[in-house]
């Protein structure tokens, strides 16, 4: 990672969950390459120290607050640590969340439903909340949400998933509103196909057919859209989502190139009585 530091966003502080790969990381080292100071989450300590690390040898500043974002106590402590190394948050850009989630609707659980709606829906309720509170002290702040197609339009076998998303996004459209008075602005990006879990070479030719740009997207390619809300180019926008996904939105995906295709659906036999 080169060093590009911009004045764009130096002295500010940046939140970003989720971080300790794909877009997450990308998002982070990118805000970090233009002068923030990054405050990098996510579960698993080791993997946020790796980043943290590359950030640091790359010449920005970075720490590492590994934390279960869907759990209040250890939201407030990592709010704390953040706030007691680098001072207030100015951008939080809720990442974390659950993509592995595939499972047809008939073979549900309640234990399926919570963990998801845990982990992708209340992770962004605990940190924007803990987050306002102290942005609208100081009357101004960022937050910003990664969302999905799946808020607006549907997936094959991810009901929850899907929930989450849109959940994501009337929460982002009502926060806007309750937070504009403070001088906080909610907004959020919506990602379409993102190599960030390991596709086949024969993969993703197939399901590149059906991305009007002609190629599946990088983890890279979301930093734009982030920092761009993030910064001050954006400061008459909020409620607001951008769509980075090569054009896949505005068609209509046909199922035989869906991630979840029919023929994967369980067999339950028709009751003809």
């Amino acid at each position: 990672m080169t060093n590009t530091a911009s004045p764009r966003f130096d002295g500010r502080v940046v939140l970003v969950t989720g971080a300790a790969g794909g877009i997450g990381r990308a998002v982070a080292e990118r805000f970090a390459q233009e002068g923030a100071r990054v405050a990098v989450n996510d579960l698993h300590a080791d993997a946020v120290q790796r980043v943290v690390e590359g950030i640091v040898t790359a010449g920005g500043s970075a720490l590492a607050v590994p934390a279960d974002v869907a759990d209040a106590a250890q939201v407030e402590q990592m709010f704390a640590h953040i706030e007691a190394t680098f001072g207030h948050v100015d951008v939080l850009y809720n990442n974390a969340g659950l993509i592995d989630t595939t499972r047809h609707f008939l073979e549900a659980d309640e234990e399926w439903w919570d963990r998801i709606i845990r982990v992708n829906l209340k992770s962004v309720f605990l940190c924007s909340h803990r987050a306002a509170r102290v942005m609208a002290r100081r009357r101004r702040g960022v937050i910003i949400s990664t969302s999905s197609g799946g808020a607006t339009r549907a997936h094959r076998g991810n009901v929850a998933y899907d929930a989450t998303k849109g959940g994501i996004e009337a929460m982002t459209r009502a926060m806007a509103l309750d937070l504009a008075p403070y001088g906080i602005r909610v907004n959020g990006v919506v990602p379409g196909f993102i190599n960030t879990y390991g596709l086949t070479d024969e993969q993703l030719r197939v399901r590149e057919k059906t991305v009007p740009l002609g190629r599946y997207g990088v983890a890279e390619d979301m930093t734009g859209a982030a920092l761009f809300l993030a910064s001050d180019d954006a400061a008459y926008i909020t409620g607001q989502f951008i769509s980075v996904d090569g054009g896949v939105l505005v068609q209509q995906r046909s199922a035989n190139v869906d991630t979840f295709p029919v023929e994967g659906f369980p067999v339950i036999e028709a009751d003809l009585q």
